[in-house]
């Protein structure tokens, strides 16, 4: 009997036991975060579908297509101007000071306006550098622009006033003639470069220039620009 009463009680504790074990692993459904965001993620679903059926045909297209790719505009051809009446592209070419270079560019040819600044460049800085010629050329091309000369690289060039010319080879007495072939052509490849819009950057402006041998008056009146080779260069206030 004894026994029998022990078996019960021990059943009865083992029951118990089991029961407080399985408790411990008990999952509750009422706080399970993932049926709470389910529930949320389905709610916020649902009004998108609806915000979206609400719009317009022409509306849902758009969104489908995305937006439109912006169509480059053309490009405006280069606008030209006039320098001693060539045709010149306002964007200057971009050059290099170099025998090499200048070599390179097409056989020089133009109308009388290049010739006389080709044979101002000879006679007035021949035995210069080539940054030394081209810087000649400028001083022409820019008296070209000013109002106080001349309309045209001739008439520059061939200037004369108050018992004096403004090139000094134009009145020397001496025939112009180019005796130096190789000299000549590169004076004529330079007023080709030039008159087709090469920049002006190397005497700042300059209208005037002298050789560093003589002091004009002149020069101690006006702005110095530039000192290449032989020669310095003015610019007039």
């Amino acid at each position: 009997m004894r026994i029998h009463q022990a078996w019960t009680s021990a059943a009865a504790a083992l029951w118990v036991l089991s029961g407080a074990a399985f408790a411990d692993v008990t999952v509750s459904h009422s706080n399970d975060p993932t049926l709470l965001m389910g529930s949320q993620m389905a709610s916020l679903f649902g009004a998108e579908r609806k915000a979206v059926d609400a719009l317009p045909e022409a509306r849902l297209t758009a969104m489908a297509v995305g937006p439109k790719a912006a169509v480059p505009a053309i490009a405006k051809p280069m606008k030209v101007q006039k320098i001693a009446n060539q045709a010149v592209l306002q964007n200057p070419i971009l050059i290099s000071y170099s025998v090499e270079w200048l070599q390179s560019q097409p056989a020089p040819a133009g109308d009388q306006q290049w010739q006389c600044l080709k044979t101002a460049i000879y006679f007035e800085a021949r035995g210069e550098t080539l940054k030394g010629q081209f810087a000649v050329a400028e001083v022409v091309l820019n008296r070209v622009d000013s109002p106080r000369y001349p309309k045209t690289i001739c008439g520059v060039v061939q200037q004369r006033g108050s018992g004096s010319c403004a090139f000094s080879y134009s009145c020397d007495g001496n025939k112009d003639v180019m005796t130096d072939r190789s000299s000549a052509e590169v004076a004529g490849r330079i007023a080709r470069v030039m008159l087709d819009g090469a920049p002006r950057a190397l005497t700042a402006g300059a209208t005037y220039f002298h050789t560093r041998a003589v002091s004009p008056s002149w020069s101690r009146k006006f702005d110095r620009t530039a000192a290449i080779g032989s020669h310095l260069f003015y610019r007039q206030p």
